[in-house]
């Protein structure tokens, strides 16, 4: 059922979101300790402000009041992915070139798997990254677990 919920949500919110310079980010929509939870993440590359992410709770709830979609209690959050935004795509290293990083990675590089520094460049899927004591470690998107921008 929730599967079905965030289809539906995502559809909307893919009409919804182009008209207000916004993209999609991720949607979740889990039980939490506190209820049922939908959360919304939106984001532009000016970034997000809160009267945006009012803008578009507002539309999505009453969207989902009119399309009746949940059949119980739940709380609805819309916010941008934040400033340690997780980097899910080797669009998002080019985005953030120039940006601190922190990624985790599937195969070690000189016996380490978790790098932070600089996403110096991105070349295809071979991403560069500045480390602090100033080496350069390149590595293939496919190999990387986890990475966020870091602060």
């Amino acid at each position: 059922m929730s599967e079905y919920i965030v289809d539906n949500v995502r559809g909307f919110l893919q009409k919804l979101l182009p008209g207000m310079d916004l993209q999609l980010f991720d949607i979740q929509f889990r039980r939490e300790g506190h209820g049922w939870v939908l959360r919304v993440y939106i984001d532009s590359a000016e970034g997000v402000a809160l009267d945006q992410c009012s803008g578009v709770s507002r539309e999505l709830s009453h969207y989902l009041d009119v399309e009746d979609l949940i059949g119980h209690a739940y709380h609805l959050e819309v916010s941008s992915p934040g400033l340690e935004r997780p980097l899910r795509s080797v669009a998002d290293f080019c985005r953030f070139t120039g940006e601190k990083a922190r990624v985790k990675l599937s195969a070690a590089i000189d016996d380490e798997k978790i790098f932070e520094g600089t996403i110096e460049e991105v070349h295809g899927n071979e991403i560069g990254l500045r480390l602090e004591d100033n080496k350069l470690i390149r590595f293939s998107y496919e190999v990387i677990n986890k990475a966020r921008l870091a602060i």
